[in-house]
C-alpha cells in the first residue's frame, strides 16, 4: 500500500481538486492508498484571523465565516454531481459550519481565545475538506484521525504519543479499504480527549506517521511543484528539478527555507526507510523528486541551495565566556524555554563569542531573554550586552557529496568574493552535509545565482551583460550575440544574457534578459538616461557574473569604469581612453580589478580583433622581456596611404576612408596620430614600462593649423596638400618605397612618425587597413614575432570585443 498526501494547493480550486480524484482513483486500481488532506488553499489562515476579529469583538468575524461557508459550499455544487451525494455531504459540512459558528460566537462575546479553543478552531479546515474529497473520490471512506493520532501535552506544547499513536493506527488500517481518506494536522489529546494538531505543515507529518507505522511502500507528497528544486525558482530562472537526494539532504534543505515538505515529515519514514516522492498535483506527468536513503549514481558535490532571508545575527561576546564551561548551555537553554528557535550557531575558536542566527520577529524577544539571562555578567563587564544584526539573510548549500570534495568551502567563499560578497558569519558541521552563512540581505539575490551557477547546478552557465554604445560596434556586436545566442547554448551551455543597453541618450534594463530582435525599437520607447544613471542603474541591480561592455569612444563612460569595477563588475572595453589616460589611473583600474577578481580586457584597443595584447600579456607571463615594438596601427592610415595612386589624391584617399568606414567622424582624429599614440602607449604599458602619452615623440605629415577650425574648414584646405603628397609619391614609386605610419618602442622610448619603407620591410606589402606588429624579445630577438590582419571594420572589432566576452564566460 501506499500513503498519499495532497497540500491545500491541491485542494484549493475545482482544477487541483478534480486531477486529485483522477490520480487517486488511477493508483487505487494498483493497490490501497491512504490519502491524507490538507485545508483548502488559504482557509487555515482564514480560520485564524476570523478568530481574532472574534476576540476583538468585531462584527467583520461573520463576514468572514460566511466567505469560508460560500467557498465549500460553491466547491460542492461544482464537483459533486450525484444529488444524494452532494444532499448528503451539504448535511455534514453544514453541521461542521454550525458547530464552528457556535466557538466563534463564544469567543466574540466573552472576548477569550484559548488554546484548546484555538487548536478547535483550525481543526475544522481539514475536517471540512476531507470530507469533501471522501465525498468526491469513488470508493473512498473517511477516517477521523483524532481516533488514532495521539499527542501528550509537554512543556505547553502538543507532542506525538508514538508509541499509542502506532498501535492505533494499525489497529484502524487493519482492513484497508481500496481508499482510505483522512483529514491531515488534527489529533487528540490522549488524556483529555480534546482536539489538538500537530502544528504547520501538520497533514504532512500526519501521512509520515500512517506509512511509518503501516510500513507503506511509499509515502508521496503531492503539491503544486515538480518536487525540490536546486534553488528557488523565482529568484533563480534556471533552477530545476533535483531527481534525488538523500533524507539528510531533504532534511537540510527543508530546514534552510526549501518549503516543499514539512521538516518532521522525513524523521519517521527516514528510521523505516520508506522512500518519500515529491509530485505536482498540476503536473502528475512529472517524475518529481526522490527522498531516500542511497542515491545511485549520486556525483554532484552540491545538491540544493536554499535560503532563509529576514535573518537576524545576535553575537554573544565577552572575555568571561573564554574556557568557561557551560556558556552556551545556558544560552539554548533559555531561549528554548522561551520558545525561540535558532537555526545556525557559530562561534569562535577562541569562545570569546558566539553568534546565533534566529528569524527577525525573534530578534526582540531574543536579545531580552538573553539580556536577561546574563545579565550580572553584563553588569560587571564580564560580557557585553546582546548585539543584533538584522537586515540578513542565511543561505546552506547542501549535498552529501560534499564531504568526499576537497575544496568546496573555498570555492563557495571565492566565488563569493569575485562577486563583491562579503560573509557575515558561516557554519559547517563535520558530517560536510551543510555549509551555511549569512550575507546582506540585499545581496541575497546575486549570493543565490552565482552559487548557483559556478556550482553547475544550472543548466547553463550565465553572463549578464550591460551593452554601452549601439552604433557600428555596438549594433554588430548585439548582432553577433543573437546570431550566436542558440549555438552557445547548444554547444558551450552557456547563455549571454544582454541585461541592459544604452545609447548616449537612453537606455533599457531587464533582469531577464532583452530581445535583442527588437532592442532598436525598446530603445527608442525608453527614457532619457545619462552615464551616472546608467552606472546606478548597473550598480542598483547587483546582477551575478556582470560584464559592462564599452563599445563608445567617450571619455565619460570610460570614466565609470572604477565605480563598476570596485562594484565587482567586470569591465570590457573598446573605448581606448582608459587604458590610455594617466598610467597612475590604467595602474589602479587593472589592480582594483585584481583584487576584486574581476576582469578588466580590452583586446581591441589595439588592432582591432587582432590578439596583440593577448600575446605580448603571454610573452611577459612566460617570463620573455619585449625589447622593441614596432608597428603599422592605424587601419585608417594605412588604407589611405595604400589608397594614393596617379588616380587618387591625399584628399580623396581620406574621403574615401571616411564613406568606407574605416576612419572616425572626423577623420583628423586619425590623421592627428592621437588614436595611434593611444595604442602604442597602451602596448608600451602591456610590455611593462611607465609610458604617458606626453612622452611619445611626433613626427606628423600634416600642418597643426588643419587640426584648427571646424571640420567643413578642414575638407576645405585639405585639397591643398594633393600637389605635394603626388610629388612625394611619384619620388618613393621610383625608388621602390611605400608610406607607413610607424608606431615604436624601442627599449623605452617611444614615438610615432610617417616611414618610408622598401621591398624588403616586412610592412612594404600590408594592404587596405591592415594592422601589423613586429615584436622583439630575449627570445625573439634575431627574428622578431609578426602578427598581421584586419586592423579596422566595425565586425572586426565587435569579433574582438566577442572574443573578450567568451575569454570571461571560460574563466
Amino acid at each position: 500500500m501506499k500513503v498519499l498526501k495532497f497540500g491545500g494547493t491541491s485542494v484549493g480550486s475545482v482544477e487541483s481538486i478534480l486531477s486529485l480524484k483522477a490520480i487517486v482513483e488511477k493508483q487505487a486500481e494498483k493497490q490501497p492508498v491512504i490519502v491524507v488532506v490538507s485545508a483548502l488553499g488559504g482557509i487555515t489562515d482564514k480560520l485564524l484571523a476570523t478568530s481574532q476579529l472574534a476576540l476583538k469583538g468585531d462584527d467583520a468575524w461573520k463576514d468572514e465565516f460566511q466567505a469560508m461557508v460560500d467557498r465549500h459550499h460553491k466547491m460542492i455544487d461544482t464537483i459533486i454531481t450525484d444529488t444524494r451525494k452532494r444532499e448528503k455531504l451539504f448535511n455534514i459540512v453544514d453541521s461542521l459550519f454550525e458547530q464552528l459558528r457556535s466557538i466563534y460566537f463564544g469567543v466574540y462575546l466573552i472576548h477569550d481565545l484559548s488554546n484548546k479553543t484555538q487548536d478547535a478552531i483550525v481543526s475544522y479546515g481539514e475536517r471540512l475538506s476531507s470530507n469533501i474529497v471522501a465525498t468526491l473520490v469513488q470508493g473512498a471512506k473517511w477516517f477521523d484521525s483524532r481516533d488514532f493520532i495521539k499527542t501528550v501535552q509537554k512543556n505547553h506544547k502538543n507532542i506525538l504519543d508514538s508509541e499509542l499513536t502506532n498501535r492505533l493506527v494499525r489497529r484502524t488500517f487493519s482492513d484497508l479499504p481500496r481508499v482510505s481518506l483522512v483529514p491531515g494536522f488534527i489529533s487528540m489529546d490522549r488524556d483529555s480527549n480534546e482536539t489538538t494538531n500537530l502544528g504547520r505543515g501538520g497533514s504532512d507529518y500526519t501521512a509520515a506517521i500512517i506509512a511509518a507505522a503501516l510500513d507503506a511502500d511509499i509515502l508521496e507528497i503531492w503539491t503544486d511543484v515538480d518536487g525540490f528544486m536546486t534553488a528557488d525558482p523565482r529568484v533563480i530562472k534556471t533552477a530545476y528539478t533535483i531527481n534525488e537526494l538523500s533524507y539528510i539532504e531533504a532534511m537540510e534543505l527543508c530546514n534552510f527555507g526549501a518549503k516543499v515538505i514539512y521538516p518532521p515529515t522525513i524523521y519517521p519514514v527516514c528510521v523505516k526507510n520508506i522512500p518519500i516522492r515529491v509530485k505536482n498535483t498540476f503536473n502528475p506527468e512529472a517524475e518529481g523528486t526522490i527522498i531516500k536513503a542511497q542515491i545511485d549514481n549520486d556525483s554532484k558535490p552540491i545538491k540544493g541551495i536554499s535560503s532563509i532571508n529576514g535573518t537576524t545575527l545576535i553575537t554573544v561576546t565577552g572575555l568571561s565566556m573564554v574556557g568557561v564551561i557551560g556558556v552556551n548551555r545556558r544560552i539554548f537553554t533559555a531561549l528554548a524555554d522561551n520558545g525561540i528557535s535558532v537555526f545556525m550557531v557559530s562561534q569562535a575558536s577562541s569562545e570569546n563569542s558566539t553568534s546565533i542566527g534566529v528569524r527577525d520577529q525573534d530578534a526582540k524577544a531574543a536579545v531580552d531573554v538573553l539580556n536577561g539571562e546574563f545579565a550580572k555578567e553584563i553588569e560587571t563587564g564580564a560580557m557585553f550586552p546582546m548585539h543584533a544584526e538584522s537586515g540578513l539573510a542565511t543561505i546552506a548549500i547542501v549535498g552529501e557529496n560534499m564531504k568526499h570534495t576537497p575544496g568546496i568551502a573555498g570555492k563557495l567563499f571565492g566565488t563569493l568574493g569575485r562577486s563583491g560578497i562579503s560573509v557575515i558569519a558561516c557554519a559547517q558541521g563535520a558530517s560536510e552535509t551543510n555549509i551555511s552563512f549569512v550575507v546582506d540581505s540585499t545581496y541575497l539575490r546575486k549570493a543565490l545565482n552565482v552559487l548557483h551557477d559556478s556550482f553547475f547546478l544550472s543548466e547553463y552557465k550565465v553572463l549578464n551583460l550591460f551593452v554601452c554604445g549601439v552604433g557600428t560596434v555596438g549594433g554588430q556586436l548585439l548582432e553577433q550575440i543573437h546570431d550566436q545566442y542558440e549555438e552557445l547554448k547548444r554547444t558551450k551551455r552557456l547563455k549571454l544574457n544582454v541585461v541592459g543597453i544604452a545609447s548616449s541618450k537612453k537606455a533599457i534594463f531587464n533582469r531577464d534578459g532583452i530581445d535583442l530582435a527588437t532592442y532598436r525599437e525598446e530603445l527608442e520607447k525608453a527614457p532619457a538616461c545619462n552615464d551616472q544613471l546608467l552606472r546606478d542603474e548597473i550598480i542598483k541591480m547587483n546582477i551575478f557574473n556582470s560584464v559592462f561592455v564599452d563599445c563608445t569612444a567617450s571619455k565619460d563612460v570610460a570614466a565609470l569604469y572604477q565605480s563598476l569595477i570596485e562594484h565587482n563588475t567586470s569591465v570590457i572595453a573598446a573605448n581606448k581612453i582608459a587604458a590610455s589616460s594617466s598610467y597612475d589611473n590604467y595602474i589602479k583600474l587593472k589592480e582594483t580589478a585584481l583584487a576584486r577578481g574581476v576582469k578588466f580586457r580590452y583586446e581591441t584597443n589595439v588592432g582591432a580583433g587582432l590578439p596583440i595584447i593577448g600575446t605580448i600579456n603571454d610573452l611577459r607571463n612566460s617570463g620573455d622581456v619585449i625589447l622593441k615594438i614596432e608597428a603599422v596601427l592605424s587601419g585608417t592610415l594605412n588604407f589611405i596611404f595604400n589608397e594614393i595612386s596617379a588616380d587618387v589624391s591625399f584628399s580623396e584617399a581620406v574621403r574615401r576612408a571616411k564613406e568606407q568606414g574605416y576612419s572616425e567622424p572626423d577623420p583628423r582624429i586619425d590623421l592627428s596620430g592621437k588614436d595611434v599614440i593611444r595604442k602604442l602607449v597602451i602596448l608600451s604599458r602591456e610590455a611593462g614600462y611607465k609610458v604617458e602619452k606626453a612622452d611619445v615623440e611626433k613626427h606628423l605629415f600634416i600642418p597643426d593649423s588643419f587640426f584648427e577650425g571646424s571640420i567643413d574648414d578642414f575638407w576645405q584646405k585639405l585639397p591643398s596638400l594633393d600637389t605635394d603628397f603626388e610629388a612625394r609619391r611619384k619620388q618613393l614609386e621610383a625608388e621602390g618605397k611605400r608610406w607607413r605610419f610607424v608606431a615604436t618602442f624601442d627599449h623605452g622610448k617611444t614615438s610615432v612618425a610617417l616611414k618610408e619603407v622598401g621591398q624588403a620591410h616586412p610592412f612594404y606589402n600590408l594592404e587596405g587597413s591592415n594592422n601589423v606588429v613586429s615584436l622583439t624579445t630575449e627570445r625573439y630577438r634575431e627574428f622578431p614575432m609578426l602578427i598581421q590582419g584586419y586592423g579596422a571594420g566595425a565586425s572586426v572589432t565587435a569579433a574582438g570585443v566577442f572574443a573578450n566576452i567568451m575569454s570571461i564566460a571560460n574563466v
